[in-house]
């Protein structure tokens, strides 16, 4: 399976609030099996969005970039076959 070209965001230890470096990505919830739907957010012209399943309040940093999280260890990666 390939990647996904979309960043994917996981809360698995339950941070009230994750830095992510851009405003159009996928929240997972937490890992399999403990996911919710995967549903994207698109900020917009808002530096803030709060996932509607888990709550998880996302914050636009342009200091980041990609998948990169403060704190870390936040993106999603899907495991190769």
């Amino acid at each position: 399976m390939a990647g996904h070209g979309i960043p994917h965001f996981k809360n698995d230890e339950g941070h009230p609030a994750i830095e992510v470096g851009v405003k159009e990505f996928m929240c997972v919830g937490a890992s399999a099996p403990f996911d919710h739907p995967h549903i994207f957010i698109d900020m917009g012209d808002d530096n803030e969005a709060v996932c509607s399943y888990c709550s998880t309040l996302y914050r636009y940093s342009p200091t980041l970039s990609g998948d990169d999280t403060n704190p870390p260890g936040c993106a999603y990666h899907i495991a190769a076959a």
